[in-house]
């Protein structure tokens, strides 16, 4: 049986994160899934918006996945490897290298991202749509000068 372990945050869960989870999945018989706490992600200086609780719940409920785990810091990937027996270690393209030292436990394997969609960019869609809507609403709620 092999085992496949991967990391991420998950937040906003999109097309994407289906589709690496897929593409993770087709590597081996399980899929062990990292999911970054809120807690660690404020350490990595990152804000999420869905709460870890309902980003793990949303992993769980993937048909890819075999298992979630927190991940609390950088340095579990080495015991969790271990613990789990994970023959692949695999993360998104954009880690690239990153975890190259890892390679003397588990295979490393880079995948490439979902092109055109990421958390990042619906973040940055949304933001958008709030501030214009923020400005309808001032241009709305100041008087008209003659």
């Amino acid at each position: 049986m092999i085992t496949v372990l991967t990391y991420g945050t998950f937040d906003l869960f999109h097309v994407g994160h289906v589709r690496l989870l897929r593409r993770l999945s087709q590597l081996g018989d399980r899929l062990i899934v990292g999911c970054s706490t809120d807690e660690f992600n404020a350490i990595k200086g990152k804000k999420t918006v869905v709460p870890f609780a309902q980003r793990k719940e949303t992993l769980e409920a993937c048909r890819y996945v075999t298992r979630v785990i927190p991940e609390m810091t950088w340095e579990q990937k080495r015991s969790d490897i271990i613990r789990e027996g994970a023959d692949i270690f695999a993360m998104g393209d954009d880690w690239a290298g990153h975890f190259d030292d890892l390679a003397d436990l588990a295979q490393v394997v880079y995948l490439p991202r979902t092109e055109n969609i990421s958390t990042t960019d619906l973040k940055r869609f949304a933001a958008a749509i709030h501030n214009e809507k923020v400005q309808m609403l001032r241009g709305a709620a100041s008087p008209t000068r003659s």
